[in-house]
């Protein structure tokens, strides 16, 4: 097993700014709960970033300080956040409209796991106690234009995230088209995992190691 100095690979507010540098300019992008949510921090310096939240808000803002949220202001995951300017309110079914609609650019999500495949298992782990039901994200899949996942490359338990294929069940099959972990930023391409990136002081026999698949290195 290759060896790694103790700093390195990216902490989850540096794995949500580094996506938010891949985001076009101008789009609409939904945010999942979790790790998803620290990318509406970073907009990258010129450019214009408009995030949604299904249960009905465009222009959403990073979370507030500790303390001054709104109890009224709040996204899907029932956490504080802020508005920008220019920010509007719907209704519930209106936000759904814009997903089912094909109206939302870019949605990012987190995950238990991610096949080479493209397909994604983010919401149960299928045991009797488990969240009963997929929510939303089984909207955001079939309806939004781009799917992105953020997550840790591997659990708390060191097993891999990324694998050949998925053993919980789907949210959505074939929709995942980047994967940006700790250690890497991945692409899911015809072959499978494609490494696009390292993370700082990681190497590709380190990244493979914790990948449930074939990783095919960065291209020369």
């Amino acid at each position: 097993m290759s060896q790694q100095t103790k700093a390195f690979g990216r902490t989850r507010e540096e794995m949500a700014q580094r996506l938010a540098m891949d985001i076009p300019n101008g789009s609409y992008v939904n945010l999942g709960i979790g790790i998803p949510e620290l990318v509406a921090r970073f907009v990258p310096e010129g450019r214009t970033l408009i995030y949604h939240t299904e249960n009905g808000l465009l222009g959403m803002g990073p979370s507030p300080a500790e303390g001054e949220g709104d109890p009224e202001l709040i996204n899907a995951g029932k956490r504080y956040v802020t508005t920008n300017p220019g920010a509007a309110f719907f209704h519930h079914a209106d936000s759904f409209a814009m997903i089912r609609g094909g109206h939302i650019d870019l949605c990012v999500l987190g995950a238990m796991q991610v096949s080479e495949a493209g397909d994604l298992a983010n919401w149960s782990t299928g045991a009797p106690d488990a969240i009963p039901a997929v929510g939303g994200a089984m909207d955001l899949c079939a309806g939004v234009k781009s799917v992105y996942v953020i997550t840790q490359h591997t659990t708390k338990q060191g097993e891999p995230k990324l694998v050949e294929s998925c053993t919980y069940p789907l949210t959505g099959r074939g929709v995942i088209t980047r994967v940006y972990t700790d250690l890497a930023v991945i692409e899911i391409t015809s072959k499978g995992f494609q490494l696009i990136e390292l993370s700082p002081g990681v190497d590709f026999d380190y990244v493979q190691e914790r990948t449930g698949a074939k990783l095919h290195p960065i291209p020369n």
